[in-house]
């Protein structure tokens, strides 16, 4: 496998990130959990960033590890143009005008219930071996995924233990992703960007393979590097530096501030712009 890229060799600050580019941007991408929120929780310097740039015209897509009830939700009420959810097993687009919301999902119901089962035994096995861990308490909103809780609403788990949650997931033929809280593990060949992509075709008739550089994202965490690779705009903010021996492809840029601070930093310097 190769060695993990070290994200303070290759990280610049968001001040490296060019003017001419700026202004070309058309929507902004980005994760939730300790990208937007904060210990936690969504605090109103954050939420105002978000809504200030669905203000001005550009796209906002919150592409999360969140579950499909939380999703529903978030497609519907915030200032949000489509949500990405449970790591890239489905999109929501939800049309205000014509009241009605836009569900792609990436396997079909049979589909996602064999893999429920599967999921479910699976559970039993990783907190037999790990019964440090948790279920995440927002299993039950979810459709594709198994969330194992390794910090929000448990003690902090020790590195050995949540790569002993991942090992669990990939000896089952799994996927595992690692976020700032969960370890989330699911059956299929998805994730992030493949199902932003899909999004952006069917809903916004663009062609990300084309136009990626039109877009920023942001997040701050292992299962962000699909998207930190793609994307030349991508952004870290400061905590992402808790993982810089453990991800594959490092954010081009860093804010300065952290977590909601983080993303109200870079949504002032895109707001500057216009």
């Amino acid at each position: 496998l190769p060695r993990p890229v070290n994200v303070r060799e290759k990280m610049r600050p968001l001040s490296a990130f060019a003017a001419a580019d700026r202004t070309k941007i058309r929507g902004v991408l980005l994760d939730i959990d300790d990208t937007l929120t904060t210990d936690g929780r969504l605090t109103a310097a954050a939420y105002s960033a978000l809504e200030s740039l669905q203000s001005i015209g550009l796209l906002t897509v919150p592409i999360t590890g969140r579950p499909a009830g939380w999703c529903d939700h978030i497609a519907r009420m915030w200032p949000v143009d489509a949500v990405v959810g449970e790591n890239g097993a489905f999109y929501f687009r939800y049309d205000r005008g014509a009241r009605r919301m836009a569900a792609q999902y990436h396997h079909d119901g049979p589909a996602r219930a064999e893999n429920r089962r599967k999921l479910d035994a699976l559970r039993v096995r990783i907190l037999d071996e790990v019964p440090d861990a948790g279920i995440a308490s927002d299993q039950a909103y979810r459709k594709a995924d198994l969330a194992i809780d390794f910090c929000e609403d448990v003690p902090p788990l020790q590195p050995a233990q949540i790569a002993r949650i991942v090992a669990c997931f990939e000896a089952a033929g799994a996927q595992a992703k690692v976020s700032s809280i969960h370890v989330n593990g699911w059956f299929g060949d998805y994730d992030k960007l493949s199902m932003t992509k899909r999004l952006f075709t069917e809903q916004f008739a663009t062609d990300l393979d084309a136009e990626q550089a039109a877009y920023v994202f942001v997040g701050d965490s292992p299962n962000d590097a699909p998207m930190f690779g793609f994307f030349d705009h991508a952004v870290g903010v400061a905590n992402i530096r808790n993982f810089e021996d453990g991800l594959d492809a490092p954010p081009a840029y860093v804010t300065d501030a952290s977590s909601g601070d983080g993303f109200a930093e870079l949504a002032s310097l895109l707001l500057n712009d216009r």
